[in-house]
């Protein structure tokens, strides 16, 4: 592997050192370290969310356990895990902070995107340094278009290269990045995807998310004037969408695990409130809250859609491994569609739990010192990502009529 001169000057931005990140070669060894890491993780989640406070050193404890490297193929050096275990992985650290499991579900995302389509220098390049601990950010959405798959941003040929220029917003993570890549539209109006280095000249990430839920994401504002990429760090993003590929079906599952955690942290929030404080309804002769029937039935019921959410997510994450190992259009609109079950299980759920978290606890879990409206506000706030509504149709379509789901990266 070798760097052309203007990638190897582009690449000679200062990062802040780390060490390097432990590599994990098994799916059983991420799952145990996931658990270690989502302890600590969630000792302070509630009080982050109240400060709006990004994350810096809980970040430094999640990427430098490696599991930000767990889906590299294994002749890279990673262990590429199942896609069960990738979402239970996110599931779990989650459950500890919602705002740091959406974090590297770009650098995720990224690692797919490289897996498919790029070169050869790319993947030997990206991967040892993700395997080392570096961060992948993002800079994809925009807002002011007419639809979300519009982009404005351009990369220009010049010397050696392109320039880039435009600006995004949703920019999950970038401020806690070490390189943030930016879709944009090349000279042929094909989607790419430029991976610029932080501290790159032109490159402006602003710290304005300003959102209710997921406070912590760092998830606003990247500007873009005339940063120089080398066409070595150029990837041909829209061939994950010309062809079928699993590029759509990772991409959503990592979504769904995050709410997946979030209806889990919810639940189990609620099991504690209605155990240790809830009262008994005046019309029943009950001495405990946790012994009224009607809570019983209302816990009995978010309890079971939890467990179907965990069950569709573990379905979703085979049907993509299936469809990794023999990539075509019938395996990949099956790991589409059985994300998309997933993905609507899990947005609903969270959502259920983290209203009727209140309802089963009552007045005094509104209160601010618990804070506890945060599952709720991280749930709404995160399943906007896709309308679920049209998941179903798209379902629909495929049991009943054979046509197969759009590709793309809500899909």
């Amino acid at each position: 592997m070798s760097l052309s001169a203007s990638a190897a000057a582009a690449s000679q931005v200062e990062i802040t050192p780390r060490a390097p990140a432990h590599i994990i070669k098994t799916d059983a060894e991420a799952i145990k370290i996931a658990k270690t890491i989502a302890a600590e993780i969630g000792k302070e989640a509630a009080l982050r969310d109240q400060e709006r406070r990004l994350p810096y050193q809980e970040i430094d404890l999640y990427s430098q356990s490696g599991l930000w490297g767990i889906t590299i193929p294994k002749e890279y050096g990673g262990a590429f895990v199942s896609n069960t275990t990738l979402a239970e992985v996110v599931s779990i650290i989650s459950e500890a902070d919602p705002s740091i499991g959406q974090i590297p579900q770009n650098h995720l995302y990224m690692i797919e995107a490289i897996r498919l389509d790029g070169s050869e220098f790319q993947k030997r390049y990206f991967f040892d340094l993700a395997l080392k601990g570096i961060r992948f950010g993002n800079a994809f959405s925009e807002i002011g278009t007419r639809q979300v798959t519009d982009v404005k941003t351009r990369l220009t040929p010049t010397k050696d290269g392109y320039l880039l220029s435009g600006k995004k917003f949703y920019s999950s993570g970038a401020l806690l990045a070490d390189w943030v890549p930016v879709v944009a539209k090349d000279e042929n109006d094909n989607t790419v995807v430029a991976f610029v280095k932080k501290g790159s000249a032109g490159l402006n990430v602003i710290d304005d998310w300003s959102s209710f839920g997921q406070r912590t994401t760092a998830s606003g504002t990247t500007i873009l004037e005339n940063v120089f990429v080398p066409a070595d760090f150029v990837l041909p993003h829209h061939l994950a969408f010309d062809n079928p590929t699993t590029m759509g079906p990772v991409a959503q599952i990592i979504q769904a695990a995050v709410d997946t955690g979030i209806a889990r942290a919810a639940l189990k929030d609620t099991l504690h409130f209605v155990r240790n404080y809830t009262r008994p309804w005046i019309d029943t002769d009950l001495q405990h809250g946790y012994e009224d029937p009607l809570t019983l039935k209302d816990i009995g019921n978010l309890q079971i859609q939890v467990h179907a959410t965990e069950a569709l997510l573990s379905r979703a994450g085979t049907a993509i491994d299936v469809a990794q190992q023999n990539q075509n259009e019938d395996t990949v609109a099956a790991a589409s569609i059985a994300v998309a079950e997933a993905k609507i299980f899990s947005t609903e759920t969270a959502l259920l739990a983290g209203s009727k978290l209140f309802e089963l606890a009552g007045t005094r879990s509104t209160l601010g010192e618990y804070n506890l409206d945060r599952h709720w506000r991280n749930a709404r706030t995160h399943t906007l990502h896709d309308p679920v509504r049209w998941k179903y149709y798209a379902i629909g379509n495929y049991a009943l009529n054979n046509i197969n789901p759009p590709r793309h990266p809500w899909f």
